[in-house]
């Protein structure tokens, strides 16, 4: 069992050499619940339909409104997002508490000072492994100008100029 979790965690270090930009995605469930999370598993799709995915844990407590939500909101994160970052990757159920947001599609929450937001129809799940893969069909996106937050071997950090 040590030599499956050591595995485990080899790949994952393995992985961590990808770095990646930060997002956090929002929703709105019933009775106006609101869900949160902070993911690096973003990607697009397709262009034409405009589709873009990312994943979320099988035992999230977000998982069932994001399944189940009409809508929800990709928010790529600028380098001066750390502190939201952080605030979405807890676990909990007051993370909007001191967050000022907006509502969007869906009534999924919009942060503002993002690079891009992506408003999504959502589309599809797909199983995979020990996570759920979302699709969503992006209805409306705003971009912005800044630097990335990025992920990097397990550290948040910004984008140095070459």
């Amino acid at each position: 069992m040590a030599e499956l979790a050591e595995q485990t965690r080899a790949f994952r270090n393995a992985l961590g050499n990808f770095a990646t930009g930060v997002t956090i995605v929002t929703a709105c469930g019933g009775n106006d619940t609101l869900a949160g999370v902070t993911a690096n598993s973003f990607n697009s799709v397709s262009l034409d339909p405009p589709l873009v995915l990312w994943s979320l844990d099988v035992g999230s407590p977000s998982l069932r409104i994001m399944e189940e939500c009409s809508h929800f909101c990709v928010h790529i994160l600028s380098a001066r997002q750390h502190d939201l970052c952080m605030n979405f990757a807890r676990s909990g159920e007051h993370k909007f508490a001191d967050v000022e947001f907006e509502r969007g599609l869906g009534n999924a929450p919009l942060f503002d000072g993002c690079l891009a937001r992506f408003e999504c129809r959502n589309v599809v799940h797909h199983e995979g492994g020990d996570h759920v893969i979302i699709v969503g069909e992006v209805e409306n996106f705003e971009v912005n100008e800044g630097d990335p937050l990025i992920f990097f071997r397990g550290k948040l950090g910004e984008v140095c100029p070459v």
